[in-house]
């Protein structure tokens, strides 16, 4: 094992632990959140931190069918959170 591939290891491993307590707090605010606007923040978040770990588990293996789930965890995030601000705006999401 070289030392690239130990620093490698290190860094995927810090990365990992870092964005699950992100998913953590997120999920704590989005149970505890006192408006409907901190629970959209919090489910947005989370959906950040998930593809953040989907992007991690995809270089530590190497397969590349995790960046393309990536993509898609992204789209639907974006359009989940913008459906969910202008439902809480507008109160219907399609006019």
């Amino acid at each position: 094992m070289t030392f690239a591939t130990w620093l490698m290891d290190i860094a995927l491993m810090t990365t990992f632990v870092t964005l699950a307590l992100g998913m953590i707090l997120s999920m704590v605010r989005l149970v505890l959140g006192p408006t409907a606007g901190d629970r959209i923040l919090a489910l947005d978040t989370m959906v950040i931190n998930a593809l953040g770990l989907v992007v991690v588990i995809g270089i530590h293996s190497g397969v590349q069918i995790y960046f393309e789930v990536a993509l898609l965890i992204a789209m639907l995030g974006f359009v989940s959170t913008v459906a969910f601000a202008r439902f809480l705006l507008r109160g219907d999401i399609i006019e």
